[in-house]
């Protein structure tokens, strides 16, 4: 610990080093950091089971000034003030490069300022050089977090941060927006307020345009405007004679909207993300099921490729094959095989594929992080799979690093060879059909079974219309476009109509977000 000069009411605060004298004296707090994966927890203090705590998420590109926003949070809870000419920061510079989600907590302030302490949830990397495979992982990342025991399990609000200086919201904060907001049920809308940083105290007109133009989905006043407040970012800089009247104006900017700010969270009750666990499981069944359909269908293309081959055969050398029953043709038999996977352990996250063994196919690849075993894997309801052809039950499956692929190899056949493969399953009436007859009915089967598991991909994405705050992810978008695509195959008009009913709502926000993604 750190000894500091200081007024007596930071006696108590443990600092790792002074960054700078001052004034204001700026010091590192001392935190207790936790690694989970690329998640990292940094707290502040003892937490007070039977006192409240609010969350905040963070919700902006790089740059915006997120982690000054942090620090202010944090020095206002703390009962920091201007005449102290003190400052404490709790992110580190660097955090940025190695951290996907950081979580901070404050402890031990209630009273001082707030009645309640502070949990702060932060996305750095939004808008960095790492790109949309990145950003993808962060939101992941935020998903599995609200999913885990030790993780989020409420949220008071959503900070969407914007620069005074913003006349329009960027495809890439528009693509992290729709995603990080995707995660949650309808009620979340009212909960989310834009924290403006870089503010001169007046009224962001460029940003409330921008936001308008956007179609925002958030927390909107009587005016139908929405709810927002604004900070300064000069509260820690040096206060030199010539600028500390223009520094006290800037950081009376900043406590106004810290105090407003406050007025908001204790009002607006907490949102539990256990009331958004079905858009989450729904999000994650929907990609499955969308992923194991795009296996199958390929599946089906060889299977049918093999049955025509087969067909063929046995009209161009019928008579050969029936004076010689070891006669042999040549196809592309299709055949199922298990590949090895990047995967392993993550502390408290499991990389790898849920696979049926019964099936013989990947119910949840890629994406499975959180399940140890089978059974506690989302795409399971009710102790069966949601995803495979038979929705066979849990204990049907294996969580492993191993997934199934479609392959083909050259074989000979003969019409023995062939009566066996396709006339096992038939009943005793059945088997006195023609193997051509037989194989027939396999592709009619074949197709059956797509337009099930595509009519099951469907009925999620509608679940998901229905309950979901933003269904315009644009993960979501795409798997629109390949339901329009394969329901179209199909004939089926009626569902053709209500996605591209769907997708005809996509609003500037959503374009902007599906250009970033198409550019990327």
């Amino acid at each position: 610990m750190t000894m500091i000069d200081a007024p007596s009411k930071y006696q108590d605060i443990s600092t790792r080093n002074l960054i700078r004298p001052g004034p204001p004296a700026v010091y590192q707090l001392t935190t207790k950091k936790e690694e989970f994966g690329s998640l990292t927890r940094m707290t502040v203090g003892d937490k007070d089971e039977k006192k409240t705590n609010k969350t905040i998420l963070l919700v902006g590109e790089t740059g915006t000034g997120k982690s000054t926003l942090i620090n202010a949070l944090v020095n206002y809870s703390m009962g920091v003030e201007w005449e102290d000419g003190f400052w404490f920061q709790i992110v580190e510079e660097k955090e940025g490069q190695t951290s996907d989600v950081m979580m901070y907590q404050i402890f031990g302030f209630e009273g001082k300022i707030l009645p309640y302490s502070l949990t702060i949830i932060d996305t750095p990397g939004f808008g960095d050089a790492r790109g949309i495979k990145h950003d993808d992982n962060v939101s992941q990342k935020l998903s599995d977090w609200f999913r885990s025991e030790d993780g989020v399990h409420e949220v008071h609000a959503v900070g969407l941060v914007m620069k005074g200086s913003d006349n329009r919201l960027s495809d890439r904060l528009m693509y992290v927006f729709n995603s990080v907001t995707s995660l949650f049920g309808k009620n979340m809308e009212k909960n989310i307020v834009v924290l403006i940083t870089h503010s001169n105290g007046r009224k962001p007109k460029n940003v409330l345009e921008a936001l308008e133009a956007a179609n925002i989905k958030c927390s909107r006043d009587e005016k139908k405007q929405p709810v927002y407040y604004l900070f300064n970012n000069s509260q820690h800089e040096d206060r030199t004679e010539e600028e500390e009247e223009l520094l006290k104006a800037q950081y009376l900017i900043s406590e106004r909207g810290m105090s407003q700010f406050n007025l908001f969270l204790e009002k607006t009750g907490p949102q539990k993300l256990e009331e958004s666990g079905e858009v989450l499981n729904n999000h994650i069944r929907l990609a499955a099921c969308i992923q194991n359909l795009q296996d199958i269908i390929k599946q089906t293309a060889l299977k049918q490729s093999e049955i025509r081959q087969i067909e063929e055969a046995l009209k161009k050398h019928e008579e050969e094959m029936k004076e010689n029953q070891n006669y042999t043709v040549e196809v592309d038999e299709v055949y199922k095989e298990k590949e090895e996977i990047g995967g392993g352990r993550w502390l408290v996250f499991y990389k790898g594929a849920v696979t049926c063994k019964v099936c013989e196919e990947n119910c949840h690849f890629p994406g499975c992080t959180m399940a140890c075993r089978p059974e506690h894997c989302k795409v399971m309801k009710k102790g069966r799979c949601t995803v495979c052809t038979r929705k066979c039950p849990a204990s049907d499956h294996v969580k492993e690093k191993r997934r199934y692929v479609s392959k083909t190899r050259k074989v000979q056949k003969t019409m023995e060879d062939m009566k066996e493969k396709y006339e096992r399953s038939k009943t005793e009436s059945q088997s006195k059909s023609t193997l051509l007859e037989n194989l027939g009915e396999e592709m009619k089967k074949l197709t059956t079974e797509r337009s099930q598991l595509l009519d099951e991909a469907y009925q999620h994405l509608v679940k998901l219309e229905e309950i979901a705050l933003n269904v315009n992810s644009v993960s979501t978008y795409v798997h629109l476009d390949f339901l329009i695509e394969k329901m179209k195959e199909e004939g089926d008009k009626e569902k053709v109509q209500k996605l591209e009913k769907m997708k005809s709502r996509e609003d500037e926000g959503s374009r902007a977000a599906l250009l970033y993604k198409q550019n990327q």
